[in-house]
C-alpha cells in the first residue's frame, strides 16, 4: 500500500496513505478526490499483483510485459493509449532531455530489451539491472503518459524475480527532486551513477524495513 501511495505521489496524486488504503482495500470513494486519482490507486495495486504473478512464474521480461504493465496503469483513464506506443512527439516538463521521435520508438525498445539481456549475460548485479530497466524506459519515453509508474513497476518486477523485496521510491518533495535530478543526469549528461546509487540505497532501505518487520 505504501508503494502504491508513494509511486502515485511522485506523479502528483493527492491521496493520502490512509485514503489510498481505503480505496484499494475497502472500495471506499473519497469525497473531493477525482475519479482519475481513485483509478490510479486501484490500477497501481492491481499492477503490483500482476508483477508478483509474473515474477513468481519466472516469465521472461519482454516488450509485451512492459505494454501489459502500462495497460493496467492507464486502465479506465486513457483507453486509447493504454499499452500502446505513442505516435506523436513528446516533451518532458522541466527536463532538457528530448525523447526520441515516434518512428524511433520500436527500434529503441527492441534495442532496450537486447541491452537488458546482455547485462544479464555479462553478470551485472541485479540491482544495477533493475535500475537500468527503470532508467532506460523513462529515457525512451515510449508512451503518452504513465512512464514513471510503469518504469518503477518494471524495476520492481525484476527485483522480485531475483529474490529482492519491493523497493519504494519516496514521493516527498526532497526525495522527488533527488529522483528527477538523478534521471536528468543520466539522460542529459549520460551519467548513470547518481540514479544507480539512488536505486541501490532505496533497495537497501526497503530490505532493512522488511528485516525489522520480521525481527519484530
Amino acid at each position: 500500500m505504501e508503494y502504491t501511495y508513494e509511486s502515485n505521489r511522485i506523479e502528483g496524486n493527492t491521496l493520502t496513505l490512509q485514503e489510498t488504503a481505503l480505496i484499494v482495500g475497502e472500495g471506499v470513494t473519497i469525497g473531493g478526490k477525482s475519479m482519475a486519482e481513485h483509478l490510479e490507486a486501484i490500477n497501481h495495486a492491481q499492477a503490483i499483483e500482476f508483477i508478483k504473478e509474473i515474477a513468481s512464474a519466472g516469465i521472461e521480461i519482454t516488450e509485451r510485459t512492459v505494454k501489459e504493465i502500462h495497460a493496467i496503469i492507464l486502465h479506465g483513464i486513457n483507453r486509447e493509449q493504454a499499452g500502446r506506443y505513442r505516435n506523436v512527439p513528446v516533451m518532458i516538463a522541466g527536463s532538457r532531455h528530448i525523447p526520441p521521435q515516434p518512428y524511433l520508438i520500436a527500434p529503441r525498445m527492441e534495442n532496450f530489451m537486447l541491452e537488458y539481456r546482455q547485462l544479464e549475460a555479462d553478470g551485472a548485479h541485479p540491482v544495477l539491472i533493475a535500475a537500468y530497466l527503470h532508467d532506460e524506459l523513462v529515457r525512451i519515453h515510449p508512451f503518452i503518459d504513465g512512464h514513471g509508474r510503469t518504469s518503477r513497476l518494471l524495476m520492481n518486477l525484476y527485483l522480485l524475480s531475483k529474490g529482492y523485496t519491493i523497493t519504494v521510491l519516496k514521493g516527498d518533495n526532497g526525495a522527488k527532486q533527488a529522483y528527477y535530478a538523478a534521471l536528468e543526469a543520466s539522460h542529459v549528461e549520460n551519467d548513470r551513477e547518481p540514479f544507480n546509487l539512488l536505486v541501490a540505497t532505496a533497495v537497501k532501505n526497503s530490505l532493512g524495513d522488511y528485516l525489522r518487520i520480521i525481527e519484530g
